[in-house]
Formats: C-alpha cells, structure tokens, sequence
C-alpha cells in the first residue's frame, strides 16, 4: 500500500510539473529537480507505467476465475460493478485515453468504458487489459512528438489543455483507483493480493 501511495503522489507531481511546463508564464523553483523535458517525462511515465502493471496484471490474475462475476452485496455496495466489469472498464478507459494521445479514434469495442462484450472469460480479460498497457506504452513512447492530439470523450482535459502526459497521468490514476478497488475484492474472497505477500 505505501508503493501506491508513493505512486500517487510521483503522478500528481509529475502532472504539476507537466502543467507549469506548458503554460511557461509560472515561475519555479527548480533547485535540485532535474529538468523538464520530453525523455525525462517520457522515462518517468515508462517507470510507473511498469510499476502499474506490476501491481495490476498479477491481481486481476490472482482472482480464481469463478470469481470473475463477484461485486459485493453487504452495505452501500448496489450496482456496483463485478470484479470482471471492473477490470474490462479499467482496460477499456486505457485504450480510450491512449487512443487520444496517439491522435487515434477511440476503439469502437471500448462501449464508453465498459469493454468489448465478447471479452468474458479471465483469460480473454486479462488479454484485454495487457492489450491496453501496450497501448498507453505506445502512448508514452509519443511523448515529444510534434503531432495533435484527440479529443478524449472521457476525460475532463479538454483539448486546449490536454497533452500526451496528462492523458498517461489520467490513465494511471485511473489505475490506481480500481486497483484499491480489486484489493478489497481480491480480500473479500481470501485472497491475499500478490503485492501484499511476504
């Protein structure tokens, strides 16, 4: 838990910094920070990129595959989504966002964050979500271009404010929210979640 922490805070740092970079009317002081440039973003992003598929793709596989279907019905939890639904909206929001940094149309198969229906089983899911990480790498690997971006129809960065960092930020956030989320399920149903074993 205290590496997710670390995480958000790198993100909101990084998503600070990238935002003052931009607008070039705000003074910083820079003492000790290595400066602000398209590699040093796009290298930081690869890490914790690394880092959110570390902590992500071995939960979502920890959870036995007939478990798949399970969403919480004690307490505050109606409509919620299942554990699948969870993980097949966090992969389709990837492919979304990457999509608009890449200048690419949204998939047609992302179902306004909801994923593909076709995709059900444990492995094809966790297909799809490996898909959407190669997809947001391809996004960070276009850190530095010179090309325009897309409009994302679910972000809340608008196209004057957008920038291919603040997406892969978005994204990761985005991660790190369902992640906290698949660990109560994973804990739920007795499964201790792969970065909290000894």
């Amino acid at each position: 838990m205290q590496k997710v922490n670390w995480i958000a805070v790198f993100v909101v740092w990084l998503a600070a910094g990238s935002l003052v970079a931009q607008t070039g009317s705000q003074t910083v002081n820079t003492k000790g920070v290595a400066p602000l440039d398209a590699q040093r973003e796009k290298h930081a992003l690869q890490v914790l990129l690394k880092i959110a598929e570390e902590l992500v793709i071995p939960a979502v596989d920890a959870m036995p595959a007939d478990k798949f279907g399970f969403a919480p019905t004690d307490g505050e939890f109606k409509g919620v989504r299942t554990f699948g639904q969870i993980v097949k909206h966090l992969s389709a929001t990837n492919h979304i966002l990457a999509a608009a940094a890449l200048a690419e149309d949204p998939p047609p198969d992302s179902g306004d964050e909801v994923g593909p229906d076709t995709v059900r089983t444990k492995a094809e899911i966790l297909t799809y979500l490996k898909s959407s990480f190669v997809h947001l790498s391809k996004a960070v690997e276009a850190i530095g271009q010179d090309t325009p971006l897309n409009p994302s129809p679910i972000s809340p960065l608008k196209r004057d404010v957008a920038t291919r960092s603040a997406l892969i930020v978005e994204s990761l956030m985005h991660a790190a929210d369902h992640y906290g989320q698949m660990v109560e399920y994973l804990r739920m149903n007795g499964v201790v979640p792969p970065a909290s074993r000894p």
